[in-house]
Parts: structure tokens; sequence; C-alpha cells
């Protein structure tokens, strides 16, 4: 056997190690390398300087974790994505950047990505999107209590816009004060590089512990009401272009950086739409095949004259059942964007195919539409739909976190990782 045979199988081999074991799953350094490839390629396509080798393998090893377990969780669970989704979302992109589908491949595969490889990426993160929804967001609960508060401590503020970087330096629990201590040293560490020059994003991949920190930890525009009451303080202080002091909460040590600020005025009047459905959720005796053609068949029912709130009220399996399927009136993203974009395209009692969404299998029908008049009610309306953005940031890092603790995860990395 040759050298250069060998060295080949060699690498080959290496490819093929395991260098994590996350649940039913497993990592192995082609699929690390393979990433790491492309995360270079975003970064140097934004004109952002690629961090060190082995700080931008762990963090890229740490997000490809984290994204397994969403995946495995998401199959286990019934959430599947089709196809069509990802071809619709495909389409989006290529249109974004003003190209045909063929030369969107093109110019994936110019940049040395495997365009088929793209899309499962996609896939990926549309199956962690619809995730978040049915997990998180759908569950946040906001009180008129907890509007009326912020509208009492920062109507001022509300229409105070921040475009946000942040470095986390994350504080593990029980850490001892010798530990904190040091996390201390490194936030100011940190910050003493960005302050004699080096690139925040540079930093941000180096240090932070954000699933962004390979993007610089860019929030983009926050406006005052997305913002912990602690960052708004110090941004409120701090100069376009300048960093806010560190920040201590209970998740870590915070730096940001004001990229800009703005001003921008709510918007007073909002189309609204008075809604029923019947849903039909996805289990492990519910198929999604079976739970389309149940809805298929009751819509049958339905054109042949069976009341829908009666069919809602026997079938459904939301709690707006026992109210014949009603759901009132429906602000923008109130629901899911799959949900919203066949409501708004549904005509006035016309019933809608079976569609799918996070939740599952859904027939609605639009019974009003109207555009109304939020003078007195649009500061609660974005209030609370901040206050909402703002409990479902948190709520999704701490349910992570738990999915996390709850898996197994083993390493397997070696000296020449």
């Amino acid at each position: 056997m040759s050298f250069a045979h060998a060295r080949s199988e060699k690498n080959i081999k290496r490819l093929d190690r395991i260098i994590a074991i996350v649940d039913n799953e497993v990592i192995t350094e082609k699929e690390l390398e393979g990433k790491i490839s492309s995360v270079k390629i975003n970064l140097k396509n934004q004109k952002i300087e690629i961090p060190p080798e082995d700080i931008l393998k762990k963090q890229v090893i740490e997000r490809l974790i984290q994204n397994s377990l969403q995946i495995q969780y998401a199959n286990q669970t019934g959430l599947k994505v089709s196809d069509i989704q990802v071809d619709k979302t495909t389409e989006r992109l290529a249109s974004e950047k003003k190209l045909s589908l063929a030369d969107f491949k093109k110019d994936i595969e110019r940049n040395g990505s495997n365009f088929y490889k793209i899309r499962e990426e996609i896939r990926n993160e549309i199956t962690i999107s619809q995730l978040k929804e049915r997990e998180i967001d759908s569950k946040i609960v906001i009180t008129d209590g907890e509007i009326d508060n912020f509208l009492n401590t920062r109507l001022k503020d509300i229409q105070d816009e921040f475009e946000v970087a942040h470095i986390l330096i994350r504080i593990p629990e029980d850490s001892s004060p010798e530990k904190i201590e040091g996390l201390k040293n490194k936030a100011e560490e940190a910050t003493k590089q960005i302050q004699s020059g080096k690139n925040f994003t540079q930093v941000s991949a180096a240090f932070s512990e954000t699933p962004n920190a390979l993007e610089g930890g860019k929030l983009g525009w926050k406006k005052s009401s997305d913002l912990p009451v602690l960052f708004l303080d110090a941004l409120k202080k701090t100069e376009v272009g300048k960093l806010t002091g560190i920040l201590r909460s209970p998740s870590g040590f915070h730096i940001l950086k004001l990229i800009n600020k703005k001003e921008s005025n709510p918007a007073i009047v909002v189309d609204q739409t008075h809604v029923r459905h019947i849903l039909i959720k996805l289990s492990e005796i519910t198929t999604e095949n079976e739970g389309r053609q149940k809805l298929i068949s009751i819509k049958e029912r339905l054109e042949n004259g069976t009341k829908f709130e009666d069919m809602a009220k026997q079938y459904s399996e939301d709690p707006s059942a026992n109210n014949g399927g009603d759901l009132g009136w429906i602000n923008p993203g109130d629901t899911v964007p799959e949900f919203e974009k066949t409501m708004k395209e549904l005509a006035i009692n016309k019933i809608s195919d079976p569609i799918k969404t996070p939740f599952g299998w859904h027939l609605i029908q639009v019974l009003e539409k109207r555009s109304q008049d939020m003078s007195n009610e649009s500061t609660r309306f974005t209030a609370k739909r901040e206050l909402k953005m703002q409990k479902s940031e948190q709520a999704y890092e701490d349910w992570l976190q738990e999915l996390r603790d709850r898996s197994f995860i083993e390493l397997k990395l070696e000296d020449d990782f």
C-alpha cells in the first residue's frame, strides 16, 4: 500500500469518527467539518473575521448538539415538515437573492456547498421553528396585570428601538464564588479586547455562549419592550457604536454593543378576523394521513349541511371545541404562519381544505373580517405582543437547557480534535 493511499484511508476513518453521541443519534467528524466549512463560507460572505479553529469547533459542535436534540424530539412527537414547505422556503430564499431556483442551486455549489444538504438544513430550521412555536410560543400567557404594569412603567419608551449585539458569559448553577469571579474576569477580558480594537464578532465567537455567537451575537432591531429592563436601562445610557458595561443577570455576565438606535410609531389600525376551526392532533395513534382524511370526511359533512359548531364540539381537539370551534377576533401574529395565511386568503363563510400546522390538521372557517381602529387599544396590543416575545425568548432558552439535561450526551473528542 502506498503512503498516499494509507494517508487517504486514515483521513476517511477520521472523518467517519464519532465525536458525539446525542441520545439516539451520533455526530461524526465529517458532519462537523461540513458544518464548519459552511459557517466559514457564511462568515466570509458577510466579511466577518473567522475565529480561531479551536473556538470555531467548540461553537459548532454545541450548535450541532442543540439541533440534534430538537430534531429528535420533533420526530418523536410527530412534528414533520413536508417537501412542499421546504420547496417554498427554498424558492423564497432564491427570490430574495433575485435568482431562479436553478441559479440559486448553482450559486450554492459555486460557493462549495451541497444544494441537497442545504435543503436538509432548511428542513431542520423549519422544524425547529415550528417546534419552538408548539412547545414555547403557544403556551405563553400574558395577563392583564402584566400589561398594566408594563404600560405604567415603560410606556414612555415604547417607541424606542435598538440594534444590538450581545455577548453572554454563562454562569452554571451552583457555581462557587471563585468560579463566578473567574467568569467575571473572562467578561472583563472580552470587553478589553473589543475596546482595544478587536472585532466584536470575533470576540463574540471566542467568548460568548449564545446560539448565534458565531454571527457576532447580533440580536437585530429590538423594541424597548422586547428587552429586559437590565438591558434597556444600560442601552439608554450608551452611545451608538459603544459598549454597555458588564451586566450581571441570573444567567450570567452580558456585554451589549449598541449598533444603532431609532424611533418608530406603533400602528393603530389592525386587520382582524373572526374565525373558527376544527383541530385533529397528531399522535402515535393518529397518523398524519389519518388526521387529514378525517378532516376531509368532516368537510364533506359540513358541505352537506351539518352545522360547523356541532362538528367542532364532537371532533375538535382544541379547547375552543366547547364554543363550537370559535376563536373570536384574531389579530395579526396571534396564530402560526400556516394558519394565518389560510385565514387571510379565505372568503367569508368558506371552509378551507385541511391545513397542517405544528399543532396538527385544521379546518378553518372565516366568519367576519374588519379593520379595527385600535386607538384606545393599540398600546395594550403592542405591550402584549412584546411581552410575549420577551417571555418566549427566556422560556425557549430554559426549555433547551431542560431538554439537554434529560438527554444522554457523550462527547468523544480526542486530543487532536
